[in-house]
């Protein structure tokens, strides 16, 4: 990758870039140029996960463990789809409830997969998937 710095013009209507000021001082940018890339990298990286690249992710699932069988429903579900899982962690939240957060790597459409596998099951109170780059958009 080359990270030779290219410089460029862009014209905006005085309302947006006054806005746009705003909105990366709220996310504590330090400059217009870092806010930008990151917009472009993040344009990017949609565009990956929307062409069923590689891409790497994070699914958390917070659940009932009294509901029955659903642990086992959940790790039978996982060594079904051991490939796409990089590591699991598992938290004991209160007498009731649980959090497993799954760390996955694959093609986005096989992660939502298993994803929409897991958050379905009866017994699972809320899920959400988090997709980014496998790193080809890095800084």
């Amino acid at each position: 990758m080359d990270n030779t710095l290219v410089r460029f013009g862009v014209s905006l209507p005085k309302y947006l870039i006054e806005r746009f000021d705003a909105h990366i001082q709220n996310k504590d940018y330090s400059t217009r140029s870092e806010a930008i890339r990151d917009l472009i990298r993040q344009e990017l990286i949609e565009e990956e996960i929307e062409q069923d690249g590689e891409v790497i992710g994070a699914l958390h699932l917070l659940y009932n463990h009294h509901k029955r069988e659903l642990s086992d429903q959940i790790t039978s579900i996982q060594h079904d789809l051991h490939h796409l899982i990089i590591s699991s962690t598992h938290v004991h939240l209160d007498h009731d409830n649980c959090l497993e957060v799954i760390l996955l790597r694959g093609q986005s459409r096989e992660l939502r997969r298993l994803a929409n596998k897991l958050t379905a099951l009866k017994g699972v109170n809320h899920g959400q998937l988090y997709l980014t780059s496998g790193g080809a958009h890095s800084k």
